[in-house]
């Protein structure tokens, strides 16, 4: 019987080391990083993750944008996808001796799913629909270039103690409906934890897409995010918030991931640090999508 069940033993050891490397074999080839998501990312949106340097025009400001998303797993049809999303959000003062003092800065990490199927008999000029589900964290900083000269935090109209703590989860759906040269989408986003606690966890979004002749586009991103009421500590009612994109693809240079864009921003301020704040501003310069 011990020697059977040795046998036995010796049989089962061994069908899991046989087993084991084609289990992870398997696992390796379902697993195909890969930065040709199945939803690209929204062009005019400020808070895509993406690699960007965009100098503030008449501030001396800029912002500078590291991130990108990736697919981890796309299945043979392309039609399902699970991925990542990371990126930060800086913004910088410009000073003399080419010095850019970090002001704040938003970490931003999650993962996505992506559906997207193909639309035939339409009446609408679209011959795609897709969806993208989010599931992320961001959190906020204040750095060392938001202090004055003997090292102090610069209060200014901050309705908080600064330094502060500003964090949101949230879930993030946004739908699309594409076709070659042009694209169209409505998101909501739900905040499900927040600090400060008292800020409403509703936002919407939409926006439209445009090719142009000599790879340029023009883009629009509209959102209602909250307003941040000082008297009350609390957001009440909704502010609209636009992103204007004008660009174009460097494409006639062997550079189609590269974009040369210009920007008109005016709404909620999009960094945590300051999103009781309503701003305006244009910028110009450089977004890289990997």
């Amino acid at each position: 019987m011990k020697k059977r069940t040795s046998i036995l033993t010796a049989t089962m050891l061994s069908a899991l080391c046989i087993s084991a490397p084609a289990s992870t074999a398997m696992a390796e080839s379902a697993i195909k990083p890969t930065f040709d998501t199945l939803f690209d990312p929204l062009l005019a949106d400020p808070m895509e993750p993406r690699i960007a340097v965009m100098p503030m025009l008449g501030e001396k400001k800029l912002q500078l944008d590291i991130g990108t998303s990736a697919d981890l797993y796309q299945n043979d049809s392309k039609t399902f996808a699970v991925g990542i999303d990371f990126a930060t959000w800086s913004l910088l003062n410009r000073t003399s001796n080419f010095k850019f003092p970090v002001d704040c800065i938003d970490y931003m990490f999650g993962i996505n799913t992506t559906f997207r199927r193909e639309i035939k008999e339409s009446p609408l000029p679209f011959d795609e629909a897709s969806v993208r589900v989010r599931l992320s964290h961001i959190s906020a900083h204040f750095e060392d270039g938001h202090t004055d000269d003997n090292g102090d935090w610069i209060i200014g109209d901050s309705p908080f103690d600064i330094p502060f703590t500003y964090s949101r989860e949230f879930v993030n759906v946004t739908g699309a409906l594409s076709a070659p040269g042009r694209r169209v989408y409505l998101g909501y986003q739900y905040m499900y934890n927040t600090l400060p606690d008292e800020i409403s966890p509703s936002s919407f979004q939409a926006g439209a897409e445009i090719g142009l002749p000599y790879n340029a586009y023009v883009a629009a991103d509209f959102k209602l995010l909250p307003i941040w009421q000082r008297d009350e500590a609390k957001t009440d009612g909704y502010r609209g918030t636009w992103n204007l994109q004008a660009g174009m693809r460097l494409t006639s240079i062997g550079l189609e991931n590269v974009r040369i864009a210009a920007n008109y921003f005016s709404g909620m301020n999009r960094h945590g640090m300051y999103f009781y704040k309503p701003e305006s501003f244009t910028t110009l310069g450089m977004i890289v999508d990997l």
